[in-house]
């Protein structure tokens, strides 16, 4: 039987939108695992019902797995669970004052709890990357990049929400050679890098299905709508 994995982020405290996708999700074959990519809130709206939602999931949902993301980075900062804030939210003293108004603190330890990220067969499921929440993969990212932040999970496939885009890019299997020249002389160095595949997921309306026993990837949104995969190498 298929077990497919569904990839959501950027819900952003709309619970319709969440509605939304549970009620795609029960259309599709095989969704087996739901998982939620952080930034579940956000300071446009008040993101309290959605939170209860995720939290006690009604009947018949696809129990949601939470990682944090940015937004929620933001806000445990704002609470003192984590230190200095990002740098690109330093001169935004209104949108983290929007944010604790669109969060109860009631939910701020449910928050707080939740990890940074999964690894699931050999796969990681990340907010942004293995180097840090906030980090964005683009469909444009240098190669040696991404091979980085693969290679800190040690993981075959990353899955990213952090940018918003859909995308898959693979590396495929190569040499990477570098010398280096201490002392004693100087060395030169190869090393072998397997097929990877670094794949955003999506954002808000966006979503992903992923299925690990065929590798298949689908990129859907609520709609209904089946955009092609876009592919890349390294």
């Amino acid at each position: 039987m298929i077990e497919r994995w569904a990839l959501v982020s950027g819900l952003c405290g709309d619970l319709d939108l969440y509605e939304r996708i549970q009620s795609d999700l029960k259309k599709q074959r095989g969704i087996a695992h739901l998982f939620v990519l952080g930034d579940m809130i956000g300071p446009d709206r008040n993101c309290d019902a959605l939170l209860t939602r995720l939290r006690q999931p009604k009947r018949g949902d696809l129990q949601p797995n939470c990682i944090y993301g940015w937004w929620e980075e933001q806000l445990l900062v704002a609470y003192g669970y984590r230190g200095e804030p990002a740098q690109s939210t330093q001169n935004r003293t209104t949108s983290i004052q929007e944010l604790r108004k669109a969060v109860d603190p009631a939910h701020v330890s449910w928050l707080a709890s939740l990890q940074f990220g999964f690894i699931e067969l050999d796969c990681g499921l990340i907010h942004g990357s293995s180097a840090d929440v906030g980090d964005q993969l683009k469909d444009t990212t240098s190669p040696l990049i991404l091979l980085d932040r693969l290679t800190r999970l040690d993981v075959n496939r990353l899955f990213t929400a952090r940018s918003g885009q859909q995308f898959r890019l693979t590396l495929t299997g190569g040499q990477i050679q570098s010398n280096v020249k201490d002392p004693t002389g100087e060395q030169q160095n190869e090393q072998a890098v397997p097929k990877r595949s670094v794949v955003g997921i999506g954002s808000g309306t966006n979503y992903t299905l992923y299925d690990p026993a065929s590798d298949r990837i689908e990129f859907l949104s609520v709609v209904g709508r089946s955009n092609p995969l876009k592919l890349g190498f390294g």
